[in-house]
């Protein structure tokens, strides 16, 4: 199945006002239930102030020069051609979504897979045909709509997007693609939505992307992933917006019991970052595995904050994240393992390891436990360092330039995280998007 959609939106006001939400709601053919969510999501979104630095989730991270009142609801892009994606090349595809500014421009799912009840397209059709599948789970389980701003403004407005469906049972060896694009000045305020039912298997591979490098935009997004009993998901994404773009975006996973998720981040683009990036360990005998990259340069700001709850118990854990800095650039990652008193014989671990390769970086690194549990196993762990100029030396000794040894040291630095990810086309994409950011110093 192959189509693709036009601009759903066409007389949209600007702002993010009443008027605009007005106009906004009645221009979409959704579910009442829905139009109820979207309707208190955006009383809420009134109610609540910007993010400030007097918030302790806040303190590191400075949005004052953000002004949300010089954007407004996406519109169609004037580009409606679907650029290449670095997670998919040379990959075979159970599906695609491709989108610029929230607008679908094409989607794609192969008929050996809707056949067996899997559900992979747009959310803003799938939500309008598959509303009592979906009403139980879309920002009702994971993502808290009410958390701040940006979530109310999220679940206020969120349009474009994907949901992955996948039944009881069904196993998909084919992984599915989801794309956005921002214009220069776009708005994104897509939304993925995952749902594996019992027993259920796949892959999807995520990836966000602006048209120019340094381009501008806002990204609002959030991330919804629901893992039934026993049930197996391996998920990507790959964020590298331009230099300019804002991009807030609140990430939640659900592993109920037997489950296991791999979920894996690239944090290299944006101009501020600040993502929430949370599993729950729901049901006993669930794993998740959380692998994080991150590279920043120029005066980018990438601040995540990453949340490992054991819910239940006999659940593991594992979290690695990697970030490497340079120019005037920030990283800020705040991890925490959270161990309720009923997750009995957990097994929890966390690690960040920051490499700064300029005088001017700075890395924050925040490790926390919060156990409530007597017969656990949690540990966590942090390391910030430089590049060891003796490694420098013996590389040029060898015939190579600065920046020849620089990029084989920050790829050894990264390749504890790549001997994790299962899938060779993300290997390799992470790993020559990170390579061709490197500059040479000294």
């Amino acid at each position: 199945m192959s189509t693709t959609i036009g601009n759903p939106q066409s007389a949209i006001r600007s702002g993010f006002s009443q008027e605009a939400f007005d106009a906004f709601v009645a221009s979409r053919d959704e579910p009442g239930w829905l139009r109820d969510m979207r309707a208190a999501a955006f009383k809420q979104f009134l109610a609540l102030p910007l993010p400030s630095r007097h918030d302790e989730e806040w303190m590191r991270t400075d949005i004052r020069l953000f002004h949300l009142d010089r954007f407004s609801l996406p519109t169609p892009p004037d580009n409606h051609e679907v650029p290449s994606g670095a997670l998919s090349h040379k990959v075979e595809l159970g599906g695609e979504v491709c989108s610029r500014n929230s607008h679908v421009l094409r989607t794609t799912a192969a008929e050996k897979w809707t056949q067996q009840g899997v559900l992979f397209g747009p959310l803003d059709e799938l939500v309008a045909a598959h509303g009592d599948l979906l009403r139980p789970h879309l920002l009702a389980r994971a993502v808290d709509p009410y958390y701040d701003k940006f979530a109310a403004l999220h679940a206020a407005f969120w349009c474009g997007g994907a949901l992955l469906y996948v039944p009881r049972n069904v196993s998909v060896d084919q992984p599915f693609h989801i794309q956005a694009a921002l214009s220069e000045g776009g708005v994104d305020l897509t939304h993925t939505l995952v749902i594996l039912e019992d027993g259920a298997d796949a892959t999807l591979l995520a990836e966000s992307m602006s048209d120019q490098p340094g381009g501008k935009g806002l990204h609002c997004g959030a991330v919804e992933l629901l893992l039934g009993p026993r049930s197996s998901l391996r998920y990507v994404n790959l964020q590298d917006w331009g230099s300019g773009v804002w991009h807030f975006s609140h990430q939640k996973a659900l592993v109920d019991q037997d489950a296991s998720l791999q979920w894996t981040i690239g944090a290299l683009g944006s101009r501020l970052a600040k993502v929430n990036q949370h599993v729950g360990l729901v049901g006993r005998g669930a794993a998740a595995q959380v692998n994080g990259a991150m590279f920043s340069e120029g005066r980018q700001h990438l601040c995540y904050h990453t949340l490992q709850h054991h819910e239940a118990a006999e659940c593991k854990s594992d979290l690695l994240y990697k970030g490497a800095l340079q120019d005037d650039s920030r990283i800020v990652w705040r991890g925490m393992i959270k161990v309720d008193p009923d997750a009995q014989k957990t097994d929890g671990y966390q690690r960040n390891d920051s490499l700064i390769l300029t005088p001017e970086a700075r890395a924050d690194s925040i490790p926390g436990l919060e156990i409530e549990a007597d017969d656990v196993r949690c540990t966590h762990g942090a390391t910030t360092g430089r590049v060891d100029d003796e490694q420098v030396f013996y590389c040029r000794s060898r015939g190579m330039t600065r920046k020849e040894a620089i990029r084989m040291i920050v790829a050894g630095f990264f390749q504890q995280v790549s001997d994790r990810i299962t899938i060779e086309s993300v290997r390799i994409a992470l790993a020559r998007t990170i390579a061709k950011r490197i500059r040479e110093y000294g």
